[in-house]
């Protein structure tokens, strides 16, 4: 099968399509014949070594963590799968490999895809979706009438983010550059501020602070109401150290890494279905251009996921 790969750290240019063995399912698991694979935000400085102190991913190696496609096979023990149905999710916790032909993994990290859209726009939804769902719900419990602050709205996930406070009733003010604005509108955002110019001090109180940036953390936090919580999931990779410091010394700000159930991914399907969240797609590229996804990605300026097709429409 044909899988994006690369065999040492570096800039973009390391990504080539690679000849690989189908992988079995084992048991428990589900083969997938990948439709498509979105393009995470993480993968960039995980591909350059720039986080190499504190995750074990180490070249050879494949990129991509979520995936949209058809069951190819299912292993031994498999119930809710079979040959022939479509379904999107996620390699296991802190793995990469979904911009293959084939990917085998367990079946609790599969969920009935949405009917609502294409399988091509969907792949830029599991993970950001899912990790929206978790921090949202789970970790702040967001409610009606209150305040969220979106910054680094126009990315994956911030563009999930955004939709998903307007479906529970908050008031979304969403950070992101001036060419997005008008986008995250659309989006749902009753607040736009273009971060260039924007001082934080400008931007109001919040209960919640959702932060994919990874800069500036003090300066955000000190815009939380007295109950206030702030959700930090991007690690600045010149700076990890500080980072991990500045949120275990203080109560009211949190992070977490994605690992979410079959359940979280399930509910994400019943979302999209009923039009509360949309994927939001700049840009599809084939297979044999995944390292131009990731030079968009590090040059900034994307709405929404960069998504790689892997495989024709399933006939």
């Amino acid at each position: 099968m044909r899988a994006v790969r690369y065999d040492r750290f570096g800039p973009a240019d390391v990504l080539h399509v690679a000849e690989l063995p189908k992988p079995p399912a084992g048991r428990n698991e589900v083969l997938v014949r990948v439709r498509a694979a979105g393009v995470g935000g993480g993968e960039m400085p995980i591909r350059a070594g720039r986080l190499r102190r504190v995750m074990r991913h180490r070249p050879p190696a494949g990129i991509g963590n979520e995936f949209t496609g058809h069951v190819e096979a299912v292993g031994d023990g498999v119930q809710r799968f079979r040959a022939g149905d479509t379904v999107w999710g996620l390699m296991p916790h802190l793995t990469f490999g979904s911009t293959a032909e084939f990917v085998a993994v367990p079946e609790k990290l599969l969920a009935p895809a949405p009917a609502a859209v294409d399988l091509v726009d969907a792949a830029a939804l599991p993970s950001a979706g899912t990790t929206v769902l978790t921090a949202l719900t789970e970790t702040v419990n967001l409610r009606q009438e209150q305040r969220l602050l979106v910054r680094g709205a126009a990315g994956g996930v911030g563009s999930v983010a955004v939709q998903f406070g307007r479906s529970v009733g908050a008031h979304v003010t969403a950070l992101a550059g001036a060419r997005s604005l008008d986008r995250l509108r659309d989006l749902g955002a009753d607040t736009v501020a273009d971060y260039r110019t924007a001082e934080p001090a400008e931007l109001g109180t919040f209960d919640v602070v959702l932060d994919l940036v990874g800069t500036d953390l003090p300066a955000y936090r000190r815009l939380l109401t007295p109950r206030g919580r702030m959700v930090a999931l991007a690690l600045d990779p010149d700076a990890l150290l500080r980072t991990f410091v500045f949120i275990a010394a203080h109560r009211n700000v949190t992070t977490f890494s994605n690992d979410p159930s079959a359940e979280r991914l399930a509910e994400l399907t019943r979302l999209v279905d009923s039009g509360a969240l949309r994927p939001v797609v700049d840009t599809v590229f084939p297979m044999d251009r995944a390292a131009d996804a990731h030079r968009g990605m590090e040059a900034g300026g994307v709405h929404g996921k960069h998504v790689i097709e892997v495989s024709p429409a399933h006939r």
